[in-house]
């Protein structure tokens, strides 16, 4: 499949927003999706975004998505890119997909790109160590605070 990556633009957000809930449904969460579309417009699209999204198209169709925001490292003194959520239709997985997006975020930035994986989801981990990075294996315990 010959694959081609862009930002996404706001008449993108029903893709968007399928693959969203495409990735939820993978990772057996689908009833924690509670997002608000026009909330979602807003941050990703408004006039202050906070998130940003690059969406990878095959055939002339959305087949992927990276959801990512920009970090900052005080030791590297540079900005990077945490990919919050990677996700390529279930028809398109293996034909490089994942790959284009990742290559893609890579060139955005000359600081790290970091995000997290599920340690059953082996067929994205294959993924991400082939294309070098590795497991941050060095005592770091991730948080979340969640609202109420």
């Amino acid at each position: 499949m010959n694959v081609s990556v862009r930002p996404a633009e706001p008449t993108d957000l029903e893709a968007i927003v399928r693959m969203i809930r495409g990735l939820a449904e993978f990772e057996q969460m689908a009833d924690q999706v509670t997002l608000d579309e026009a909330e979602l417009a807003r941050h990703l699209f408004g006039d202050d975004p906070v998130a940003h999204v690059a969406l990878a198209e095959g055939h002339g169709d959305v087949v992927g998505m990276a959801l990512w925001f920009r970090t900052f490292s005080t030791f590297l003194g540079r900005p990077g890119i945490w990919l919050e959520d990677l996700f390529v239709e279930p028809v398109a997985r293996g034909a490089g997909v994942g790959r284009a997006l990742l290559h893609h975020l890579r060139g955005l930035t000359d600081g790290r790109v970091e995000w997290s994986v599920l340690d059953w989801n082996q067929r994205a981990i294959d993924l991400y160590e082939s294309v070098g990075a590795r497991a941050d294996t060095e005592g770091w315990i991730s948080y979340r605070w969640s609202p109420p």
